[in-house]
């Protein structure tokens, strides 16, 4: 019983912040400021997220040239960038993590 009431409260947790605003929001038009806000929060999450990934290694901030995935991001960032391609950019960060590692970094 305790699994079962723990997927149903996960399911509520995820579910509702999603369908709350959909709900209410969905039959009013947001303001043109509000809508181009809202655009930057994927963005901002993503690297909120993302950074401490990419400065730190053991906790400790690593902007050394030995933190392969930092400055392997750099290349995948203009790929982000110039083609907007999730596929494009995922692409290039695998085949450049790859061929470092293949060439011993």
């Amino acid at each position: 019983m305790t699994i079962v009431l723990t997927l149903v409260g996960m399911a509520l947790v995820t579910i509702v912040p999603r369908v709350l605003p959909l709900l209410l929001l969905s039959t009013r038009k947001l303001p043109a400021w509000l809508r181009t806000w809202l655009e930057y929060i994927p963005v901002a999450v993503l690297a909120a997220m993302l950074l401490p990934t990419l400065v730190t290694t053991d906790g400790c901030i690593d902007l050394t040239f030995d933190n392969l995935f930092l400055w392997l991001s750099i290349p995948c960032f203009v790929v982000a960038w110039r083609t907007r391609s999730l596929l494009g950019t995922v692409g290039t960060g695998l085949a450049l993590v790859m061929a470092a590692r293949w060439l011993g970094w």
